[in-house]
């Protein structure tokens, strides 16, 4: 980008998200804790972190935890109602060990009067339409107030992340997004959960890289060696729930494990 082009940026920009930019720049090369500090300190007490009970987002947990940040953030979860067992395991799990009870967050819908009011199995008719109901509208609900929320995303989670800023702008939202994991690997993050003894899902060890909804609805086991994605909706030529589209139409690009 030029001179000029930074330029004519920065005069359309708020000031928050020309901060933002910056923050990003300087950020870049930080370790994840480094991040949310800096997010803690500018957006307590308006801060959420969306909370899967996958990998990535058990880790933020402890690192809060760890640096005594975790009382600053306010930890919620969508519960789509057709969450795997084990993720509610994992959650019972987490919330004992760190001592939190994070907030769940439901579609206005239950499962049997979505299949009343769309008809049944929306999922395989109109995978959008069904994630939209079941995540994507509960949690602008949810982040209606707040000014920042962190996610779990990384930029080795698939080819559509690679570009993806440790801070930004999130424009569906209006707030803040902050991604202390993005530069962390897969080996990384595995290690520090060895380390640290981190409650993680089980679910991880029997064959389900990424972790969405029950098998009926998104997600499928990978064989060794496959894309981590490869298990959430496929076949359907869909790979994002469409929680991080950033103010875009909600169409295919690929979910957090949130």
């Amino acid at each position: 980008m030029s001179g000029a082009d930074v330029m004519d940026r920065q005069q359309s920009e708020s000031p928050e998200i020309a901060a933002l930019h910056q923050a990003a720049e300087a950020l870049e090369q930080s370790s994840p804790q480094e991040i949310l500090r800096w997010a803690v300190d500018r957006y307590a007490p308006h801060i959420s972190l969306a909370c899967s009970f996958g990998m990535q987002s058990v880790v933020v947990i402890d690192m809060l935890h760890d640096m005594g940040l975790l009382s600053d953030v306010e930890v919620f979860y969508l519960d789509t109602g057709v969450l795997f067992p084990e993720t509610h395991q994992t959650r019972l799990k987490v919330s004992e060990r760190y001592g939190i009870q994070p907030v769940r967050v439901a579609p206005r819908l239950s499962i049997a009067e979505q299949a009343v009011e769309h008809g049944e199995k929306l999922w395989e008719r109109q995978p959008d339409a069904c994630c939209y109901m079941r995540k994507v509208e509960p949690a602008r609900q949810y982040l209606t107030g707040k000014r920042a929320w962190i996610t779990g995303l990384r930029r080795g989670h698939s080819r559509t992340r690679s570009e993806l800023p440790v801070v930004g702008w999130d424009a569906a939202n209006d707030m803040a997004k902050i991604n202390p994991m993005a530069l962390l690997d897969e080996d990384t993050l595995w290690g520090y959960i060895k380390a640290n003894k981190v409650p993680y899902n089980p679910l991880y060890d029997q064959g389900y890289p990424s972790i969405g909804c029950t098998p009926e609805q998104c997600t499928a086991t990978v064989g060794i060696g496959g894309d981590q994605r490869a298990g959430r909706w496929a076949g359907r030529g869909k790979t994002e729930c469409g929680l991080h589209v950033d103010g875009k139409s909600v169409k295919s690009l690929d979910s957090s494990n949130l």
